[in-house]
């Protein structure tokens, strides 16, 4: 006889930890079986946003709008590509579920102020942004766990806990006194917590911590290194969980929060465009798409496999950094192989990486990239965490992945592009900067495109002149924060066959089920506030519905 569990959630992101929050909370027994060794998978790794509009903390913030702008809004960017039911599913019991979430963990959230909707110029897009992040939490809570938490992509230095609106104002210390404000104020965080005996988490440490505490509290075991190798089912339906140390049997039914496939060379290669690998995303190890490799074999059906939640992102010797402010900064370009812009740099990340591909499905048209700036922008800001006016590291150069030059002839012979077509791009580019318009890709049209350029930068915070030597340029790949496609889902997150029929008691959230964005993003956050909504809803489902009909026909 196998242990036994009224639900089994597999995957410990925000996806899975929220599943099950919600299925204790309902008075279901659960268990969450996790991979890693460590919990909060991709969650943990990232910067901790959650869009979810018209919850709580965007009311406190004194956002109080009608549900039907943000209806409107993913109307108009997703479009047919996900049903509509989905999405207004999404949007309806977003706000209650990070309420919930609130009320039954330590967690609180507060409005990242002025961090645009990624389109806020589409109908019903919100330039003064609809994200919400978590304010810092004390490690501590966690107990013992916290020595189990997945670490951060990229650590803050000291251990301060630095937010997404501080990441804003820090990158640019040397050109604006809120930097320095911003600066002080973290460190004053910092030393109180430290007087107080706390480990302060922010960003997606304190996301996952704080559903970790949660899950603590509510009794729920999170299960590590316990990965999932296939799923039980009995007369056609999912009763369970087949890891390497047995059958775990789930009553009423199985949620998948395991994330993408990111980390999966073979599927990546077979789904996605080249040039593809698995060495450019920032997403978790295990996520290697265990879930939806489990469900294709049931018959479910899949959506999205060839897109992800793309950002450009510079392949550095350390690993890769996802590049948010560098391409955004004035005195920067991109440009392809052939020495020439292709797109606006300070769209948002998805779109950016979705012009490197271009359209079609053969390889990448402008790959490879290079990032371009000169020495005024490495004098005002700060690139990858190094400081401005400080030298890009040595072992850069002699891995290939950057290049610098007195000229621009002698930087195009170094990344080997044509010196004429990147000499005439610069002096397009250059009299755009000046003027402040952007004839060719209007960068800086979009309130979007400010949130990280430089409010000092006349006429336009996001464009500037390549003018001063010496030239830098940095390559630029197509990296990711996870793969956006999977298994099919409904309004409940039931997964579903090619026939619209659910797969009796199997869920999926997060990145296991394809994205309800669609082949867009809507806003910063718009993976994991989904994941939290979908999760919760799966919870939801297994709790109301009899046993013997839930995933029945539709």
């Amino acid at each position: 006889m196998s242990e036994q569990f009224d639900v089994v959630v597999v995957g410990s992101g925000a996806a899975g930890m929220t599943a099950a929050l919600a299925a204790a909370h309902h008075g279901l027994s659960v268990v969450v079986l996790e991979k890693a060794a460590c919990f909060g998978g991709s969650t943990a790794r990232s910067g901790g946003g959650v869009w979810i509009p018209g919850n709580h903390a965007l009311r406190a913030a004194g956002i109080d709008e009608p549900p039907e702008r943000a209806r409107e809004y993913l109307a108009s960017i997703v479009g047919d590509v996900v049903p509509a039911v989905r999405r207004d599913t999404f949007l309806a019991h977003g706000p209650e579920v990070l309420k919930f979430v609130c009320d039954h963990t330590p967690l609180k959230f507060r409005w990242v102020r002025d961090y645009s909707d990624y389109h806020p110029e589409a109908p019903g897009g919100r330039p003064g942004g609809r994200s919400v992040e978590p304010v810092a939490l004390d490690g501590k809570l966690l107990g013992a766990e916290l020595a189990h938490l997945e670490p951060p992509y990229s650590a803050p230095p000291l251990g301060v806990p630095i937010t997404q609106a501080d990441y804003r104002w820090l990158s640019l210390l040397a050109r604006h006194p809120r930097g320095a404000v911003r600066l002080l104020s973290l460190g004053g965080q910092w030393l109180v917590g430290k007087l107080r005996g706390q480990q302060l988490l922010s960003m997606g440490q304190a996301l996952a911590a704080g559903l970790r505490v949660g899950l603590a509290r509510a009794g729920v075991e999170v299960r590590l290194n316990t990965p999932l190798v296939d799923l039980q089912v009995d007369d056609d339906r999912v009763t369970g969980v087949v890891t390497s140390q047995g059958v775990i049997g789930a009553r009423r039914g199985v949620i998948l929060g395991s994330g993408g496939f990111e980390r999966n060379l073979e599927m990546r290669e077979k789904y996605q465009r080249a040039p593809i690998g698995v060495d450019w995303t920032v997403g978790a190890e295990a996520n290697t798409g265990d879930g939806i490799t489990a469900g294709l074999k049931l018959g479910a059906a899949l959506d999205l496999m060839d897109d992800a939640w793309w950002g450009p992102s510079l392949p550095l010797t350390g690993g890769p950094w996802f590049a948010l402010a560098e391409r955004s900064r004035p005195r920067s370009i991109m440009v392809d192989a052939r020495g020439e812009r292709f797109v606006n740099e300070s769209a948002p990340y998805v779109e950016a990486v979705h012009a490197m591909y271009g359209p079609g499905d053969g390889p990448g048209q402008h790959i490879p990239t290079w990032l371009l700036f000169d020495q005024r922008y490495k004098d005002r800001y700060m690139f990858t965490g190094i400081g401005p006016r400080q030298p890009l590291p040595g072992r850069w150069f002699k891995a290939g992945i950057a290049a610098k030059s007195s000229t621009l002839a002698g930087l195009a012979a170094k990344i080997d592009v044509p010196a004429s077509a990147l000499e005439a791009t610069l002096e397009r580019f250059n009299g755009f900067a000046r003027r402040g318009v952007d004839e060719d890709f209007h960068r800086g049209v979009s309130k979007y495109d400010h949130y990280y350029g430089d409010p000092r930068n006349k006429p336009n915070p996001s464009l500037g002149p390549l003018d001063k030597a010496p030239f830098y340029a940095v390559k630029i790949v197509p990296g990711d924060l996870g793969t956006k496609g999977g298994l099919r889902t409904d309004e409940h997150a039931q997964v579903l066959r090619e026939d619209g029929s659910a797969v009796p008691g199997l869920f999926a959230a997060g990145n296991a089920s394809a994205a309800v964005m669609g082949r867009t993003y809507a806003g910063p956050g718009a993976t994991i506030g989904p994941a939290m909504v979908f999760g919760y809803l799966a919870a939801t489902r297994l709790a109301n519905e009899d046993q013997g009909t839930t995933g029945g026909q539709r």
